[in-house]
């Protein structure tokens, strides 16, 4: 069995123009950072500033944001590279079958099925919380059977969460564009709200709530088992809060706050001039949200003492405790529309490597049909839309949570290893845009993604190695013998070479 046979960059080329596999290149360079834009603000701004400021970092909150800006910044130089030279639907998937071969590629997109629908279950569990409250404001109060899961405060369903993944799903359905337009309202709205607590809060900073910026170092007890991270268990690393060693920890929990801007790598096939759109898109949406974050994250520090910050809803508590609570309800307005296009941004990815996988033959070929009006791959979207939609109103997320952030991490880490690889074996290869500094970024990178990963705990090792052997099982079972790449390497002998790649046409 070769497992490393690996698929040409002009194969994959050519498979996006088969009939009835076609996707419809409908976006622009704009509609890509802002699908970046809208994926990207969610979570962290509205919930990771307070947590991580008031345990771990202190005011100096915003480094550790930055610092997490900056290693999805060297991996956003790589994924820049690989989708301006590949404009193939897939993501790390892709780039990974024409490097490192058909085996790790599976795994790969494996891994992005487990990040991005678990990731799009979360997020939509955290719009269901915030729904919840704001109709609460309003007079409107939901039984707890159907706004928690099982297990969780007397709940037995998560409607509002299924809800808002099922409707989700159909406008994805509907197209890209119609997807992309409706997502430009809401991210204006969200970002309109974020400019508005920066602004706002700045006329109540007291400075003397960023002294001490970095506060000194304290050693916090040791955890046991495996909610320990692997870094400790290692190295006998001792937990400490606050001080530069605070700081670096935070970066490990704040870096979910960037995750998603990767997915506009997925939409390659439907970007119009994809080797300028797509780097575009990757870094314009990296560079202002990492903007946005930093400068919310200063402020809030400085409306509110660190240690009274809240970890629910520190923007809303912070202008409660400056005695403006109607800031509230309209935080909790952008928070609403903030979550929903990132769930939306989420699916729009995760059904795109189910249709890249399964036109490769490694999933069911019928999933990679696409819709003869919308020109979407309905069947995928339809599928994982339901699927999110069950693991959102029924199964707990807390543990889980933490999976995405180390299944995002693998595949930085994959894509940059990817750029060393392709730049030794295919040099003449068209390339829209490079790398920098290579072979120092991609380095840079892999090293970058390896801190982070030994940052997060044992058992969400432990969970992560368990789902990529479950991937294992399913790719010796199926995809293996159903490969068309298999197929069509066992038909040609000897092989013909690929024709050149014209960069234009792609």
């Amino acid at each position: 069995m070769n497992l490393l046979r690996t698929k040409s960059v002009e194969q994959s080329i050519r498979d996006t123009e088969e009939p009835g596999h076609q996707l419809r290149r409908d976006l622009s360079a704009l509609d890509l950072v802002v699908f970046g834009v809208g994926v990207i603000i969610g979570t962290g701004i509205f919930v990771l500033t307070g947590q991580v400021a008031r345990d771990k970092a202190g005011p100096a909150v915003a480094i550790s944001f930055v610092l997490a800006a900056i290693v999805c910044g060297l991996a956003a130089l790589c994924y820049a590279e690989f989708s301006s030279t590949i404009p193939v639907a897939g993501s790390a998937y892709t780039y990974s079958y024409a490097t490192l071969g058909e085996f790790p590629a599976w795994i790969i997109g494996w891994d992005l099925v487990l990040e991005f629908a678990l990731a799009a279950a979360v997020v939509s569990v955290g719009w269901s919380g915030y729904a919840v409250s704001l109709l609460d404001d309003a007079g409107v109060t939901l039984p707890a059977s159907i706004i928690h899961p099982p297990g969780e405060s007397g709940g037995v369903v998560n409607v509002p969460a299924i809800l808002l993944v099922l409707a989700v799903t159909g406008l994805l359905v509907l197209g890209v564009k119609v997807s992309s337009r409706v997502n430009a309202v809401i991210v204006a709205v969200k970002v309109f709200v974020v400019l508005l607590v920066i602004v706002a809060g700045l006329f109540f900073v007291k400075g003397a709530n960023y002294h001490p910026f970095i506060p000194p170092s304290e050693s916090t007890p040791s955890v046991e088992g495996g909610a320990a991270p692997l870094m400790q268990v290692l190295f006998g690393v001792t937990p400490v809060s606050y001080g530069w060693l605070g700081i670096f920890a935070a970066v490990a929990v704040v870096f979910f706050a960037f995750i998603g801007f990767d997915i506009v790598a997925t939409a390659a096939e439907e970007a119009r001039r994809p080797q300028r759109d797509l780097p575009i898109g990757l870094i314009g949406s990296l560079v202002i949200t990492a903007v946005l974050y930093a400068a919310v994250s200063v402020v809030v520090a400085g409306m509110q003492n660190y240690k009274q910050l809240s970890v629910d809803a520190p923007l809303a508590e912070a202008f409660k405790a400056a005695g403006h609570p109607g800031f509230s309800t309209v935080i909790s307005i952008g928070a609403v529309a903030g979550l929903t296009t990132v769930v939306l941004i989420l699916l729009l990815g995760q059904s795109r490597v189910f249709f890249a996988m399964s036109r490769d033959g490694l999933l069911p070929a019928w999933l990679s049909a696409v819709h003869p009006r919308f020109g979407t791959p309905y069947r995928s979207t339809v599928i994982m839309g339901v699927i999110v939609a069950t693991i959102a109103g029924l199964i707990p997320l807390a543990k889980l949570a933490e999976l995405v952030n180390i299944g995002t991490l693998f595949a930085f880490l994959v894509v940059s290893v990817g750029v060393l690889i392709l730049r030794r074996t295919r040099p003449e290869l068209p390339r829209a845009f490079r790398t920098p500094l290579v072979p120092l970024v991609p380095v840079l990178s892999v090293l970058a993604c390896l801190f982070v990963m030994i940052n997060l705990p044992v058992d969400t090792w432990l969970r992560f190695l368990a789902w990529l052997a479950v991937g294992a099982v399913i790719y010796f079972t199926y995809g293996h013998r159903r490969s068309r790449l298999r197929e069509r390497q066992s038909q040609h002998c000897p092989s013909q070479p690929d024709p050149p790649v014209n960069s234009t046409s792609a």
